[in-house]
């Protein structure tokens, strides 16, 4: 599976869990593509912290409208009714507790929730943006990642090694290879992407798992 292949299976996967209603903040790059996966028949707010509620999808190639763009400078599209606001009224929401669902990238991810997804030490890096906000905001957090990172090195863990977004905050996890649920008994697998086995999964996974009688599927 290539990288465009993984992206759009793990966005697609991500919007199964949105409700008709929610307002969903989606953290730069990978969550993204969960707005591009709305399942028929139900209306989703997208918040970007840099001022938007009401962001669309992607604008085509050659029709991108230098005034509109995410909290990571990319460019978007608004859709009828979208709001604009300044960046105490966006964070004001988010903390107060307004955002039915964040999404967001990970570098790490452990058993107990724990997320690091800011920075590497020694790595340049521009600083936490709003990810602290979110994942003590929202009601739901689920992370959007890729399983194992590009040297073949789980990306969740038994326990984080990098410094912490935050402790204790992931409700969901969701790779191109399996859907896992943070509860108070660890790390449970929900799901498997269809053509794998749950044997598989643990194989690949430094997380303890714990492994329910009935472990679903996932596709394209």
């Amino acid at each position: 599976m290539d990288k465009e292949a993984r992206r759009k299976l793990i966005g697609k996967r991500i919007a199964l869990e949105l409700k008709d209603g929610d307002f969903v903040n989606l953290g730069i790059g990978l969550p993204t593509e969960v707005a591009n996966h709305i399942p028929p028949g139900i209306k989703v707010f997208f918040q970007s912290e840099n001022g938007i509620m009401g962001v669309g999808l992607a604008p085509e190639p050659g029709k991108e409208d230098k005034s509109l763009i995410n909290a990571g400078g990319g460019y978007i599209t608004a859709i009828p009714g979208a709001s604009y606001f300044d960046s105490c009224l966006s964070f004001s929401i988010i903390r107060g507790g307004h955002i039915d669902m964040t999404v967001l990238g990970a570098l790490q991810v452990d058993q107990e929730g724990n997320l690091a997804n800011w920075m590497i030490p020694g790595k340049l890096v521009p600083g936490m943006g709003g990810a602290m906000d979110l994942v003590t905001g929202a009601r739901k957090v689920v992370i959007a990642m890729e399983h194992c990172d590009k040297h073949g090195n789980c990306k969740i863990l038994k326990k984080c090694t990098l410094p912490l977004t935050a402790k204790n905050k992931v409700n969901l996890i969701v790779t191109e290879k399996a859907v896992m649920e943070v509860t108070s008994q660890g790390l449970v697998l929900r799901e498997i992407v269809e053509g794998t086995t749950v044997e598989e999964i643990v194989k690949v996974t430094e997380a303890t798992l714990t492994i329910p009688e009935n472990v679903g599927t996932f596709k394209l």
